[in-house]
Parts: structure tokens; C-alpha cells; sequence
């Protein structure tokens, strides 16, 4: 990647990481992504907001080498996770000159995640400003978007909000602002599912804050930049809103196909409802794709074996998850197979107490299900849609 105009003055200066494909040892990057880095240059100062990945220090350096850049004054923390913040020790080795700008809390994780001297770090106060000049940055709090620390960084002359992580995307792609609206949009909320579902209370309030700047331009700390940014921020209040739509999910493992038949009975039961059903196998699930789709879903059912008494363990790892992520589901159920006794609805619904949702009546069946197995399902389908008109999202 090399460096690109934004506005005269304003360029991104980051790189684009093409072949990665997991992210944090977890999330799967169908996509690559990026690690946005921007350099504002004032009438009589330079700030660097945020660095990249260290794999990627080589480009940044690069990029600024293209711009003629001997001098940089201040470099913008906005995060203090490695990916935004890792290269931040190589930056401030090139440029001792530099002064690291961060939130009070920012500055003490920097310091425990990186080798950087305290006094290089100066802490600035949400609303607090900086100038370069002829150009003005305003420092924004954003906490819990999605860790304690994260501030965004606004530049008032030319309306352009860094945000960090908000409104950002694992997407490597050449075009500087957003081309394919239904690619980026998938992509942000991918993102969005994996790592920022579990914040949405706190979400809500700052997309609510960010509505009384004027922002012409986003500039997130991944994909591409936002020049119609309205539009990614009514997408996101969607996210965020209490209001699920007329969606269930339906994760499941079978071992013998006992309850393979049961999530094929069930699914089909579920659409002649009425409710819009999407099936995962625990066995080959993209892992941001499920956290994609609990986004929006109303209905959640995990269908599973029985393992040594309990629930097989793709099926315990799923409702780990999904109680991690902490979507607005309004209703959980489980449905599956068993031999001689176990405790998996127990277990199971023991594993996802931080999801505020009404538990519907479980479905076991022993062994391969019969009639009366299947009448259970279908009553559990008539259930389901019923809730969801009660809702409103049917």
C-alpha cells in the first residue's frame, strides 16, 4: 500500500495485510484486512493517528518516507491493542522528537504492553483539543468501543472522525474509500458481531454523542474509509437497537444423525411458520459468520448429541460463545438426542446466563426421535412463532 490523499494535508499511511487469515487466534479473515494508520499535517505541527500492526512497520515507514516525513510531533493512541498501537516503540525510536497522546487509561496500558517510557506519553481529557496549527484535533472518549481505553480522534476543519475500531472492517482492498456497499457492509458487520456485539448498550450512547458533530469523512483503524458516513451509522444503530428481527439460528452437531433428523424436522416446521431459519454445523462453522448472524437473530436453538452425560463439546463451545458475544436474542432453546440420561439442557443453559432470554422448553428425544418427538418439534416451531409475533418481528 502506499500512502494516499485524503484531503491536502491529510493521507493515509498504513498498510494492507492481504494474506491474513485469523485474528486474535480466533476470527477467520475471509478477507485479509488493514491496519489504517493517517497522518495530518498542520501549518506547524504532524500527528501520526495510531500505527499498525508490527508485522507491518516496514510499510508505515515506507509510506512515510514517500511524504518526505522528518518530523513528527504528536502520535495519536487511539487504542492500545498491538494491532493499532504495536509499532508504536519503532515510531517513537525514529522520531524521539514525538510526544504519544492518550487517555489516562490508555497511557497505563501502553505502558504494560509496550516498551515505552511514561514520559513520553501525555494524557489528554475527553472534549480536550490539540492544534497543529491551522488544523484543530478534538479528542473524543469512546470507552468500551470495544476495550475501557479507546478514544476517537476528531479533525475539525475538515470533519473527518478517526474512529478506530468503530465503523471498521477486516477487508484488505486497494480502493481508499468504500466502492462495494454490500461487500463493506457485510464486512463491518462481521466485525461489529465478533467484537463489538457485547458493548452495544455502550454503543448506543456514543452513536448518539457522534450525532452532534458534522462528519463529512470516517476514517476507521480498518477497510476502507466511509465518505457517506450517515449511512454506516444508521446501519450500525440497527445493530445496536434492542429489536431483533424474525430470525432463528439453529447450531448443531450430530454424531449418528438422530439429531441431524431433529434440526431438519425442526427447520422445516420453522418456515412454515413463517420464521426465517439459518442452520450452522458446529463441525465446519466460520466463526464470524454465526457471530454475524446472531446480530440480528430473535431465536436461538442449539441442537446436540449427548457426550458422557453431557452436551458434546461443539455444541458447550457454541453457547460459550454466543454467551460471550451477548446478542439481544430474546429466546433460547435445546433440542437433541440422548442414550441413558445426562444434564445437557442444564448445562447448556447454565453456559448462557448473560443472555437476557426467555428459555423455551427443550426438545430430547431418546435415541432417534419418533412420532411424539417430532410433534414436541413442531410445537416448539408453532412456540417460536408465536413469541415472534408477540415481538413484533413477524
Amino acid at each position: 500500500m502506499k500512502s494516499k490523499e485524503i484531503r491536502p494535508g491529510v493521507h493515509a499511511v498504513g498498510a494492507i495485510d492481504w494474506d491474513r487469515r485469523l485474528f486474535d487466534a480466533l476470527v477467520p479473515l475471509p478477507d485479509g484486512t488493514s491496519y489504517n494508520s493517517y497522518l495530518v499535517c498542520g501549518s506547524e505541527k504532524t500527528a501520526l493517528i495510531d500505527t499498525v500492526d508490527p508485522t507491518m512497520q516496514l510499510a508505515l515507514f515506507e509510506n512515510l518516507g514517500q511524504l518526505g516525513i522528518d518530523r513528527i510531533d504528536y502520535v495519536i493512541a487511539n487504542h492500545a491493542e498491538p494491532d493499532h498501537s504495536g509499532t508504536l516503540p519503532w515510531v517513537l525510536k525514529k522520531h524521539p522528537e514525538a510526544t504519544v497522546l492518550a487517555s489516562l487509561k490508555c497511557r497505563e496500558m501502553l505502558c504494560n504492553l509496550l516498551p515505552i517510557p511514561e514520559e513520553k506519553i501525555r494524557t489528554v481529557g475527553d472534549g480536550e483539543t490539540a492544534s497543529l496549527g491551522d488544523r484543530t484535533l478534538e479528542f473524543i472518549y469512546m470507552p468500551w468501543v470495544h476495550w475501557p481505553e479507546t478514544m476517537v480522534t476528531y479533525l475539525r476543519e475538515e470533519r473527518i472522525l478517526f474512529s478506530c475500531d468503530f465503523f471498521g472492517a477486516h477487508l484488505a482492498t486497494a480502493d481508499l474509500y468504500v466502492s462495494d456497499k454490500g461487500k463493506v457492509t457485510e464486512a463491518v458487520k462481521r466485525y461489529y458481531a465478533a467484537i463489538m456485539m457485547p458493548f452495544r448498550s455502550n454503543i448506543r450512547r456514543h452513536l448518539e454523542r457522534l450525532r452532534g458533530y458534522e462528519i463529512d469523512t470516517i476514517a476507521p483503524s480498518h477497510g476502507p474509509l466511509h465518505d457517506h458516513p450517515e449511512y454506516i451509522v444508521d446501519t450500525y444503530s440497527g445493530w445496536v437497537s434492542e429489536t431483533p428481527t424474525n430470525s432463528a439460528i439453529v447450531l448443531y452437531v450430530s454424531m449418528h444423525g438422530s439429531t441431524m433428523k431433529m434440526v431438519e424436522h425442526l427447520g422445516g416446521a420453522l418456515v412454515r411458520e413463517g420464521v426465517i431459519v439459518s442452520q450452522f454445523d458446529l463441525t465446519a462453522v466460520d466463526v464470524g459468520e454465526l457471530a454475524s448472524a446472531l446480530v440480528d437473530a430473535a431465536t436461538v436453538v442449539i441442537a446436540t448429541p449427548t457426550v458422557l452425560g453431557g452436551a458434546h463439546p461443539l455444541s458447550a463451545n457454541a453457547a460459550f460463545l454466543v454467551n460471550a458475544l451477548r446478542p439481544k436474542t430474546r429466546f433460547l432453546s435445546v433440542i437433541g438426542s440422548f442414550g441413558w440420561g445426562g444434564r445437557t439442557v442444564e448445562q447448556l443453559t447454565g453456559m448462557l446466563s448473560s443472555v437476557k432470554a426467555e428459555i423455551l422448553e427443550p426438545v430430547l428425544s431418546r435415541g432417534f426421535p419418533g412420532e411424539d418427538d417430532f410433534a414436541a418439534l413442531d410445537k416448539l416451531a408453532t412456540t417460536i412463532a408465536a413469541k415472534h409475533r408477540e415481538g413484533g418481528f413477524l
